[in-house]
């Protein structure tokens, strides 16, 4: 008899599906929030999956975490003391402790479990998690970021979609949090989503956060396993220009998807993806 196949789909627009084949469901849970999962797949390794959607995995984390960490840590000359909402993976901090200037980083998650099956199941992304320089804090990110002014040197919003407990982090209120939340000359990252299939968010996104910081900027990156592949990240800064950085003073460190040839290049945008921040 033939060995059955098992695959996994998570439906990324309700036209289409992105599916891998896995060999193990290695933990499922019902968390307080949201349905989490850790699958063993065939071609990215073991997968993160919160509500049906692909969150990480061991293949291509690098591509995002990287990403969403460096050009925030590299704009700023000197982030001393960072704070990441949301990302209980993990694989945020991992790249902020990679910055020999961070004396602490704040790891804002409200999910207990995710972090718990991180670190079992994850380990290679949740490794920093127990660093010295790293405090945990489960509580809501908007919470958070609304009762602490004046706090923080970069905040780095690794959230899932909008929907569920993260749809409150893509909105005009919470952007206004973070500013407060910042110190003068400090500055913010949030995923944004796909260029291709979420152009609305990214538009709204993009404006609200221009209405409140003196420089916004947008860059793209390439995640296989996220939606389209190209993902958008948006960029808050009340003093430091990201294409102002003199990329001969940024310092070689332990990544493979970012680079200081890179800083500057991922904010060329596409004319279609110019065309919707217009």
């Amino acid at each position: 008899m033939a060995e059955m196949e098992l695959w996994f789909t998570e439906q990324q627009t309700p036209d289409l599906g992105f599916t891998c084949k896995i060999t193990k469901t290695i933990y499922t849970a019902k968390t307080q929030y949201q349905d989490l999962a850790i699958l063993e797949t065939k071609q990215f390794g073991r997968m993160l999956v919160l509500d049906g959607a692909v969150q990480t995995t061991i293949a291509d984390e690098f591509c995002y975490h990287e990403l969403i960490s460096h050009v925030p840590l590299f704009t700023h000359p000197n982030p001393k003391k960072v704070a990441v909402i949301g990302g209980g993976d993990g694989g945020v901090i991992r790249e902020i402790l990679k910055h020999d200037e961070v004396e602490k980083a704040y790891l804002i998650e409200i999910d207990r479990e995710v972090i718990e099956a991180s670190k079992k199941y994850l380990p290679e992304i949740s490794c920093a998690l127990d660093d010295e320089r790293a405090e945990v804090i489960i509580t809501d990110g908007i919470k958070f970021v609304s009762e602490n002014k004046n706090m923080f040197d970069v905040i780095i919003v690794d959230s899932t979609d909008p929907v569920g407990p993260a749809v409150g982090l893509f909105q005009d209120s919470f952007y206004k949090a973070v500013f407060e939340c910042l110190k003068e000359d400090g500055l913010f990252v949030a995923q944004t989503e796909s260029p291709f299939y979420d152009q609305d968010l990214i538009k709204n996104v993009f404006h609200a956060v221009k209405s409140i910081f003196p420089i916004t900027r947008l860059y793209l990156g390439f995640i296989p396993t996220y939606p389209s592949g190209l993902w958008s990240f948006t960029l808050g800064s009340k003093k430091y220009d990201p294409l102002e950085v003199d990329i001969s003073r940024i310092k070689r460190i332990d990544t493979k998807y970012y680079n200081p040839e890179l800083h500057k290049a991922l904010f060329a945008l596409p004319t279609f993806v110019q065309e919707i921040i217009k």
